[in-house]
């Protein structure tokens, strides 16, 4: 196990590396000069011009730009945003904020998904399965920031069963509304997936045996043909996970949630190059870290992946 885990992370360098560099070359590449940006409608002083730009390195060529940045990363550095408040510290105010979102919507995702694609699988061609499936494919349909509008205008305003925006601190009551949004597209997909995987594995023949000895119908759900179903599902959970991160950027603009998809939004509004990069990098890293933790299930759920490693 820990050569399997060991071959994980290795792998997962080059890809930090490699993704660091390519934000921060499409940060770069980016028009205009942000330190005027800064000033506003206002002419900046040459010579504090001029400060700034070294103090922020934007006055070398790209690639030492970057190996500063990188050797900074290394240190724990994140850099300073133009406003003069660490990147370090924005990171602590912001991500915890959205940690508790996207935690909050990969569980409603995986209940609501999982459950209905178990009961779907197992009553595949009856009148809750076609239902199901055109549910789903309805949801998937819809880009999220639709559905965050709708479902902010339906239970926000109109029902008034919920705040239409986050309040301070981001309480959890608040932040369910925004997690429902943020899960939707994904508990649609997880209950296609799930209810395609569960109606194969119901009709192998270990089932039909394990229903023969006479265990209990919900026993043999749950042992052997969920379990036996789960993989694909453990897969799409993880690539969702960094869907939910990027569509966090959506969903906390439209509920006001003080997170960091909010705050990448305004520095890049901004021109915040040190700030955005610095930003995306921590969501690479948590994605990269969800994709060890996705490879370590593999191995709970098939032995023989871990194995063949």
């Amino acid at each position: 196990m820990i050569r399997f885990i060991g071959l994980r992370v290795l792998q997962a360098v080059p890809v930090l590396v490699g993704s660091t560099f390519v934000i921060y070359a499409l940060v770069f590449a980016l028009p205009g000069d942000p330190i005027v940006a800064l000033f506003g409608d206002r002419t900046p002083n040459p010579a504090v011009a001029a400060r700034l730009r070294e103090q922020y390195h934007l006055d070398q060529p790209f690639i030492i730009q970057y190996l500063h940045y990188l050797g900074g990363v290394v240190r724990g550095d994140f850099g300073t945003s133009f406003t003069g408040e660490p990147v370090a510290d924005i990171l602590a105010r912001t991500f915890p904020v959205t940690l508790r979102l996207a935690a909050l919507a990969l569980v409603l995702e995986i209940t609501v998904g999982v459950t209905l694609g178990l009961v779907s699988g197992l009553r595949a061609g009856g009148p809750f399965d076609a239902s199901v499936l055109v549910l789903s494919l309805l949801v998937i349909s819809v880009p999220v920031f639709v559905l965050a509008l709708v479902a902010q205008d339906v239970f926000g305003v109109w029902l008034g069963w919920t705040r239409p925006t986050v309040g301070q601190g981001a309480p959890i009551q608040d932040l369910l509304l925004p997690a429902a949004a943020l899960a939707a597209i994904g508990a649609a997909e997880i209950v296609r997936v799930t209810r395609a995987t569960v109606a194969d594995t119901a009709r192998m023949d270990f089932v039909r045996f394990a229903a023969a000895k006479g265990m209990s119908r919900g026993h043999v759900a749950r042992v052997h043909v969920l379990r036996n179903s789960l993989i694909p599902v453990v897969t799409l959970l993880g690539t969702n996970f960094g869907t939910m991160l990027a569509g966090a950027t959506v969903v906390e603009g439209v509920f006001n949630v003080p997170g960091v998809g909010r705050t990448l939004y305004q520095a890049i509004i901004r021109g915040e190059g040190p700030t955005v990069v610095s930003l995306v990098t921590v969501m690479v890293v948590v994605y990269l870290v969800v994709g060890l933790v996705v490879d370590l299930l593999y191995a709970v759920l098939d032995p023989r992946i871990r194995h063949a490693s």
